[in-house]
């Protein structure tokens, strides 16, 4: 059978949907590679968030026809979703398949080598673009493919976003949201967790909505906490976090649901976007930064010792320097434990890319204010990881240290990375305890102290 390479651009849940695509094609007989030189079927998995993804995916796969003219060759995910049949004629790939069509990649892979074989192709490229809706698209992400002594998988939980943020594309390539079944969702994780995963993270473009359109609130709690405490039930899983959320979802259920599941790890990733009302109105994010300050508040409380990391973008039409300092005062208030911080850059199709261009930011602008931000953030953050020397930090040991193979490395409970010396056969996959000796920049490094 042909050997499959697929290249990931983007969010987790890329990442996740790329995993199932790749377990459907090992169940249909192909083998995956981990490298294009010599795969017989390219597909990239595509990111549509912001315009150097999209590039990235077009130059990777320019790169790959140049060198070699694989049997089959596509384009997966967002840009597939929002440029279709653009991208056979301009990229002259043989399959382009949308964000509700992932189920359906291995088929039509199967059509197009069939096709070629059977040399149907003499007078006219065989080419095949599916980006329709499906009813319940969002069931078929499901499947895992884990590594040995695998700790920690992603959960996809929903799909789509109605939100409209003007600066994103997601809700037209992602389409509107769809919940899974609780039920469903929770026999997937105590599959997980019968694989020894005893670490979760549920995915969602914008996951503490999840289910508020298909599924009842009970007792006061929403769906998303309802779903949240079915996979607290599960034997064997120790920790659960979630991405993305919105500031809007967190009603006080949620927030409760810190004092009460002590399995929730102690970190909350809430996007701002910005710190100044009149941009959030424009960026059309219901809430204010007084608001947003008050729920950060209210969920240091409830948690002690909980991080609250964020995203900001700055450079949006219409920022002035007055808007960007009240962002630089609101960041200066919360003392974020880190921050994603990216410059406005134009999404077509969305609302934000046809604001007026005589309100558009300087390039120069907005890599002064990024700079200006990113040092205020590492600030405030390594006033936080200074604290943790000397401590005794829990770990889940994820694997070998992206930046040196030698060493091990695990996430802490607030999901700050811990690079130490260890025994992969004895640690990866485990949750200990390491003793923190120092810091450099965003890593932690430590020595394994006590181990069951």
């Amino acid at each position: 059978m042909p050997r499959v390479y697929i290249k990931t651009y983007g969010c987790q849940m890329n990442e996740r949907d790329t995993e199932q695509v790749s377990q459907m094609f090992v169940k249909r007989g192909y083998t995956m590679t981990s490298t294009d030189t010599d795969a017989d079927v390219v597909l990239i998995n595509t990111c549509s968030v912001r315009d150097q993804a999209e590039q990235k995916a077009l130059g990777k796969m320019g790169m790959v026809r140049r060198r070699k003219l694989p049997l089959v060759t596509g384009f997966m995910g967002c840009m597939a979703q929002s440029r279709g049949t653009e991208l056979v004629q301009k990229a002259k790939v043989d399959l382009v398949v949308g964000t509700q069509k992932y189920h359906r990649v291995v088929e039509y892979v199967d059509e197009i080598i069939r096709a070629k074989e059977a040399q149907q192709m003499d007078d006219e490229r065989f080419s095949i673009v599916d980006i329709d809706e499906e009813a319940a698209s969002q069931n078929t992400i499901r499947d895992h493919t884990l590594k040995e002594n695998q700790g920690s998988a992603f959960v996809s939980i929903m799909q789509g976003c109605n939100m409209k943020c003007t600066f994103c594309i997601v809700p037209f390539t992602r389409g509107n949201e769809r919940g899974r079944p609780i039920a469903d969702i929770a026999e997937e994780v105590r599959r997980l967790a019968d694989r020894g995963v005893k670490e979760i993270t549920l995915l969602g473009q914008i996951v503490n909505l999840y289910g508020r359109h298909e599924f009842p609130a009970i007792d006061g709690k929403s769906p998303f906490v309802q779903l949240i405490e079915a996979v607290h039930e599960v034997p064997g899983i120790q920790r659960i976090r979630f991405t993305s959320p919105h500031p809007i979802g967190y009603k006080k259920d949620l927030i409760e649901a810190f004092t009460y599941l002590p399995k929730l790890a102690e970190h909350v990733h809430l996007p701002i976007q910005s710190g100044s009302d009149e941009i959030l109105k424009r960026m059309h994010r219901p809430y204010t930064a007084a608001k947003f300050t008050d729920l950060v508040e209210r969920i240091r409380s409830v948690r002690p010792g909980i991080a609250v990391t964020t995203d900001v973008i700055v450079g949006f039409p219409g920022e002035t320097e007055a808007h960007y300092q009240e962002t630089r005062a609101l960041f200066d208030r919360l003392k974020f434990e880190n921050a994603f911080v990216f410059r406005y850059s134009k999404r077509r199709g969305t609302p934000a890319a046809e604001m007026d261009e005589a309100i558009q930011v300087s390039e120069q602008v907005k890599e002064a204010r990024n700079q200006d931000l990113l040092s205020l953030v590492n600030q405030h953050a390594f006033t936080k990881y200074e604290e943790l020397v000397g401590q005794r930090v829990e770990i889940l040991c994820e694997g070998t240290s992206k930046t040196n193979e030698t060493r091990l490395m695990g996430r802490t409970r607030t999901n700050k990375i811990v690079v130490f010396e260890g025994n992969p056969a004895r640690h990866i996959g485990q949750i200990f305890d390491v003793n923190i000796h120092h810091y450099e920049n965003f890593t932690l490094f430590g020595e394994v102290k006590r181990f069951p």
